[in-house]
């Protein structure tokens, strides 16, 4: 079964001989692209340059050939970067790089768990103000932390918003031949951003500057070389070292698969499949694990779905998975090539570059809609803001996460909605707004609107027509389409019926669906009230509602 399931893959995955050779040329400018970003992406995680280019290899082939979107690209990139680098802000600098491989795997299995545990259908749950709040606080914190890189030295801080204070206070630090390089490479990257040779301005834009600097003397200009040696050649794999396993550590896993799924979600929605088949989330899930596994496995920091690489997959006529896949090939033939030469690359250049990236991905229109939709939306995205400016990354998410939870029972509580409906002679019903108050030997048949969980149900309790003076009012509630109840509902329910009982009244539950009747069954706080009646729901839609109505009608034709 094992070799039948290993064949059926290789069958799938296996690259088409009329589009391999599309994809072997479209993986280029990917791989070229790749190699300022995955280097810039170890600057952000605060690691050898080198780090970034390994993950840059083994991202996009282990992805690649996994992805259920096939011109999803998986490689670095600045938000699992900054996660990552919030995760290692505290471990010494000679055990970082083993955290961070461990932290890559750690992140990978967690990421293959969520496939596999079928998560994806999840993701809808977070809000868009959410994450657009997050985004924004990581380009801004992007921003910030390289400040002081771009002028060529450091400056201490808990966070990145202190450190570009500090490097404000203490002007006389800075590095004028860094500065320079660094707004050489700014300037070139803004000149020719909107042009055909966008694909390779960021290699002019740090290759100018760091020639110039080894030719021209101009004082001791950082290089990436003098954050550890740049090794020739490929990895080999290295297995994690467990004594490195911290639970800050495991926090700091966790929020960089949160980070990276969500953002490959987003991704997945942008790069459909070439045949427009639906790629399934926990799918990408998988394939985003499996591509930081292999990442991790040969010394690579932690990957996901890059919107940038991606688009320009795509842009390059990308065909199938194989021109990501290409990608990570063609880069490991780049690094075997240059490898002797990265270790020159001006850090300020590697600085500029994210400082362009990070303002270019501020979505300004997206938090300008958001402000002006209302308040949930606008305490949403700048409390997520703030919280990604101040905190660390695996807090931010969390804040994130329960801000999502909360905003997501608290709407669903605000739109909760009941209406009243009053049948026809044939059988329609009129639907009109509830009524505030019952009357006496009156049938009052509701229908609701919106969750019934947590909030909802008080939501509910709170909108229900009050009894008060009225005698013997019976109301019919419908609730046919919902599947199951909680304790907090069944409390309201039971609470209402008695109120109507002690008006000499009854409820009247219609439209009850197998499942919630033998909830009901189970619960015995709603039934064991006098006068409750239930009516389970039926094939014809309304049936037993009309059913419920006109039982309670004759029930007041009675002698009461």
């Amino acid at each position: 079964m094992i070799a039948g399931r290993a064949w059926r893959w290789l069958r799938r995955v296996a690259p088409q001989r009329e589009t391999v050779r599309k994809d072997l040329v479209a993986g280029l400018p990917g791989a070229i692209s790749g190699v300022p970003d995955g280097m810039a992406a170890s600057v952000l995680a605060g690691v050898n340059p080198v780090y970034g280019l390994y993950a840059s290899i083994f991202g996009p082939i282990g992805g690649g050939l996994t992805a259920g979107t096939r011109l999803m690209v998986i490689t670095t990139t600045s938000a699992a970067a900054v996660a990552a680098g919030s995760a290692l802000a505290d471990v010494p600098a000679a055990d970082k790089p083993r955290a961070l491989f461990l932290l890559t795997l750690m992140a990978g299995a967690l990421m293959v768990l969520a496939g596999v545990a079928r998560l994806g259908r999840y993701i809808r749950f977070v809000p868009h103000s959410v994450m657009i709040g997050f985004l924004s606080g990581v380009a801004v914190n992007i921003v910030l932390s390289q400040l002081p890189v771009l002028a060529g030295t450091t400056a201490s801080g808990p966070f990145a918003l202190a450190k570009a204070w500090d490097l404000i206070r203490h002007l006389g630090r800075v590095n004028v031949g860094a500065l320079l390089a660094g707004l050489f490479a700014m300037a070139v990257l803004v000149a020719f951003r909107r042009t055909r040779f966008a694909t390779y301005a960021t290699l002019v834009a740090l290759i100018v500057p760091s020639v110039v600097v080894a030719i021209v003397p101009a004082g001791s200009v950082p290089v990436a070389g003098d954050g550890g040696g740049i090794p020739s050649g490929l990895p080999a794999p290295v297995l994690p070292h467990l004594s490195d396993f911290s639970f800050s550590l495991l926090a700091g896993a966790f929020a960089v698969a949160a980070v990276v799924l969500v953002q490959g979600a987003g991704v997945s929605e942008s790069a459909p499949n070439p045949d427009k088949s639906r790629p399934d989330p926990n799918t990408d899930f998988v394939a985003q694990g499996v591509g930081n596994l292999l990442a991790g496995l040969f010394r690579g920091q932690p990957v996901g779905g890059s919107v940038g690489r991606t688009a320009l997959n795509v842009a390059s006529g990308a065909a199938d998975r194989w021109a990501g896949i290409f990608s990570g090939l063609w880069m490991a033939v780049l690094l075997l090539l240059f490898s002797g030469l990265v270790g020159a690359v001006v850090m300020s250049t590697l600085a500029a570059v994210l400082i362009v990236a990070a303002v270019g991905a501020f979505r300004t229109a997206d938090v300008r809609a958001i402000l002006r939709t209302g308040a949930i939306s606008r305490v949403a995205v700048i409390a997520t803001f703030l919280a990604t400016l101040f905190l660390p990354v695996a807090a931010a998410v969390g804040i994130g996460v329960a801000l999502s939870l909360v905003m997501q029972l608290n709407r669903e509580a605000a739109d909760l909605r009941v209406v009243r409906l009053t049948p026809r002679d044939d059988g329609a019903f009129v639907e009109q707004p509830a009524p505030p108050r019952l009357e006496s030997r009156q049938v009052v048949l509701l229908d609701v609107y919106g969750s019934l969980f947590y909030a909802g149900a008080r939501t509910l309790q709170a909108r229900l027509p009050e009894p008060g003076d009225a005698e013997r009012p019976v109301v019919v509630l419908r609730l046919r389409g919902r599947a199951m109840l909680g304790a907090t509902a069944f409390a309201v329910l039971s609470d209402y019926a008695g109120r109507l009982a002690d008006a000499g009244g009854r409820l009247y539950l219609t439209g009850v669906d197998p499942a919630v009747l033998r909830q009901l069954q189970r619960n015995r706080t709603v039934e064991r009230v006098d006068g409750v009646r239930i009516f389970e729901a039926t094939d014809v839609v309304g049936e037993s509602s009309l059913e419920g109505y006109h039982a309670a009608q004759r029930w007041l034709a009675t002698p009461g």
